[in-house]
């Protein structure tokens, strides 16, 4: 499931190529065929991201919202003749020089502007959407430290904090030193304000690269898809820090990595 910096990289992308102008919105697959005209030949106002949401606004009131859960993938093209569809596109966007193919979201559903603000008002802050004073920071640790659930379990709640997946949760946890069966009451204020920090960190990282990456020395590199991690998808091998063997388990119906010795 793409996390929060690629979705944010998709809303750029539709800025850069459909902002401002008018979007044809078709369904070749055919599921959201009376959805799309109510938008298509619409004016595109505004392109935008929170946690693993994407919204387009139009400049008839209606908005876009679209998540792409496990399998949903977009894939961009730019023809002067339409491309040829490939697999089930549920929905087409173009401006005539342009095309974005969107398959398998979870969630694709032309809403009102009551129905945005109801679901905003379900997700938790964004590190990539940070108030400047604090205000998001703040909800981040009202809601973590006065909870009893496992900081791991935490942090894959997208009404806790939106944007943060299998990856950002392990290798936060991990540049932390912080245990993941830790209940977010026994995490200290600093803790969870450093937790927040290094979410908005390592969350830019990887809207400007398009990469998770998240140990410092290789921020300006391009390093390989194995060297980007401290513990992702390392289990059984030795922790880079110490050695100790990296541990794997299931939390959140997710996978788990972490170091029990770093971590302790």
């Amino acid at each position: 499931m793409p996390e929060g910096h690629t979705v944010h990289r998709i809303a750029n992308s539709f800025t850069e190529v459909f902002g401002g102008q008018p979007v044809i919105v078709s369904s070749p697959q055919g599921r959201f065929s009376q959805e799309a005209q109510s938008i298509s030949g619409q004016k595109l106002v505004r392109a935008w991201a929170v946690g693993k949401q994407m919204f387009l606004e139009f400049e008839n009131d209606l908005t876009l919202r679209i998540h792409l859960g496990i399998y949903g993938k977009w894939k961009f093209h730019k023809s002067d003749v339409a491309p040829q569809i490939v697999g089930q596109v549920r929905a087409r966007f173009s401006n005539g020089n342009d095309f974005a193919d969107l398959r398998g979201p979870t969630v694709c559903e032309v809403v009102d502007h009551d129905a945005v603000t109801a679901v905003l008002k379900r997700l938790g802050p964004d590190p990539l959407n940070p108030n400047p004073k604090s205000v998001e920071s703040n909800r981040f640790a009202k809601k973590v430290l006065g909870s009893n659930t496992e900081i791991g379990r935490l942090l894959m709640n997208q009404e806790v904090i939106s944007g943060i997946g299998n990856v950002y949760r392990a290798e936060i946890l991990f540049r932390h030193g912080i245990e993941p069966h830790t209940s977010g009451k026994k995490l200290s204020a600093e803790q969870v304000e450093d937790i927040w920090a290094d979410s908005v960190k390592l969350l830019k990282i990887g809207v400007k690269t398009g990469f998770m990456i998240t140990r410092d020395e290789l921020f300006t590199k391009r390093p390989t898809k194995d060297e980007r991690n401290w513990v992702y998808k390392r289990e059984g091998k030795p922790c880079r820090r110490c050695g100790t063997e990296v541990r794997i388990e299931l939390m959140a119906a997710r996978k788990l990595y972490w170091c029990p010795t770093c971590q302790a």
